[in-house]
């Protein structure tokens, strides 16, 4: 990994409810030694990417992402778009509904809609990143992507988040061909315990899978019923915001759909 690369991963670990991280706190999560990170951290805060606040100097996102962030949706207003979709589809399924996009070799939650119709729903957070090899959405980018990205992904030291986690790439790799053939992925208590999750992929205007839209149930509302509403629901939605997006189906998709 790349010094760049190194920096930005550690961007990755700032989150809504861990605003603030220190060096120590840092060092620990990324497995770099602080004297590392603390020469990364500095050329990211120089750049305005990060500054630190507090008595305990701990470190925060900067300024710079309110610069870029606002560039970025004037130039695609993506985040518009798809929360119109989202809203519909968690008022469809009841459930929660969310986008995640492909940034590099991350899946990160790009929007999400919160359904009112329980008391129960599953949470996220902005920005969520989410395992390509444990949950639906990243499934489905695995299943729609080139050889070389699902070889690297699957090489990787892969992280057994759940009981459930399914860490063996032979068996991932069988999980991946029958997404392909479903044009949708189910995962059931992989990524978290309790939750259970639809996805379908999202393509960009190359045919190239960009993403995947979303429904994540609690695993103790999911019945027969529930799971083919929630699924009828995504092939609508998924291929529509693929075009609303300006992307195009792959052949093959559309092949399979029909």
């Amino acid at each position: 990994m790349g010094t760049v690369s190194k920096a930005l991963s550690l961007l990755t670990y700032f989150s809504r409810s861990q605003s603030l991280i220190g060096l120590s706190e840092l060092s620990r999560l990324s497995g770099l030694n602080k004297a590392t990170v603390h020469r990364l951290m500095s050329e990211l805060q120089a750049q305005g990417f990060v500054e630190q606040a507090g008595a305990g100097r701990e470190y925060r996102l900067g300024v710079a992402f309110l610069r870029l962030a606002a560039l970025r949706e004037a130039a695609v207003p993506m985040r518009d778009v798809t929360l119109d979709v989202l809203t519909e589809l968690a008022e469809a399924t009841g459930e929660t509904a969310h986008v995640s996009l492909l940034q590099g070799d991350t899946l990160s939650t790009l929007a999400y809609v919160y359904s009112h119709q329980h008391g129960t729903r599953v949470t996220m957070e902005d920005a969520d990143i989410l395992p390509l090899h444990a949950t639906s959405s990243g499934l489905c980018v695995l299943s729609f992507s080139a050889d070389a990205f699902v070889d690297a992904a699957l090489e990787a030291k892969l992280e057994k988040l759940t009981e459930q986690t399914e860490v063996n790439p032979t068996k991932l790799r069988a999980i991946l061909a029958e997404v392909r053939e479903n044009q949708m992925a189910e995962s059931v208590a992989n990524f978290e315990a309790d939750v259970h999750t639809h996805a379908m992929p999202l393509f960009d205007s190359r045919q190239a899978c960009i993403g995947a839209i979303a429904v994540a149930a609690p695993v103790s509302r999911m019945n027969a019923a529930h799971r083919d509403n929630i699924r009828a629901q995504l092939r609508d939605a998924a291929p529509r915001l693929t075009r609303l997006m300006g992307g195009f189906l792959p052949q093959s998709f559309k092949e399979a759909a029909a």
